[in-house]
């Protein structure tokens, strides 16, 4: 088992606690990751991109001149694309970019993203984060106390203080373990979790 460091809001170091090798010692499946990653941003995809072909254009129902004689190149209608007002060629149409991804290649894609955190020293976990008040002063002052700039914090309840002081930091993002994404672990360079995230995320994905 993988044993890290508990640091308290200050930065100090004020225990350890062991992590469970089911989630956090998992072989890293690089395709897997790889997939989740384009899995969350296929879904994103609005997929409403829309321009009109040759067929769907107005206008160019005849020939702009005869076939012969003119000197011109033949044509057949005004509304080709290589006519200024004509259609688009392949033009792309409404889709669904979104696609499937079993349950289980989604659990251990999440594992190997949290397993290469904390291969890479870049997993901190915090005895908690509370503040009183709503103070973007003060998330900042802890970020830098723990060494973390561009940080993902996992936290086990929606605590709107923590939140709402790292909203306005570009650089931070608050999660709750049921929303944490394999896509945001690999987006922020370092992952903070609290020890009430840490159990909860070793509960469920143990």
């Amino acid at each position: 088992m993988a044993n890290v460091a508990v640091y308290n809001m200050e930065g100090k170091e004020v225990g350890s606690i062991e992590l469970s090798d089911a989630v956090f010692g998992v072989e890293v499946n690089e395709h897997l990751v790889h997939m989740a990653v384009l899995h969350q941003l296929a879904n994103k995809r609005q997929g409403t991109q829309k321009a009109k072909t040759r067929s769907e254009v107005s206008g160019g129902g005849r020939k702009p001149w005869r076939q012969k004689g003119t000197g011109h190149a033949r044509q057949g209608s005004t509304r080709a694309p290589q006519w200024k007002g004509g259609g688009v060629v392949f033009a792309p149409t409404p889709r669904d970019y979104s696609f499937k991804m079993n349950k289980k290649e989604k659990r251990l894609a999440l594992k190997s993203a949290l397993t290469s955190r904390v291969n890479e020293n870049k997993f901190i976990v915090v005895d908690e984060i509370k503040f009183d008040e709503i103070k973007t002063k003060r998330m900042v002052a802890v970020l830098k106390a723990l060494n973390a700039e561009k940080a993902l914090v996992v936290l086990n309840n929606n605590d709107d203080n923590v939140i709402l002081s790292a909203r306005n930091i570009p650089t931070v993002k608050v999660s709750s373990t049921g929303t944490i994404s394999v896509y945001d672990i690999l987006k922020y360079n370092t992952m903070i979790v609290t020890k009430d995230a840490l159990a909860a995320i070793e509960e469920v994905y143990a």
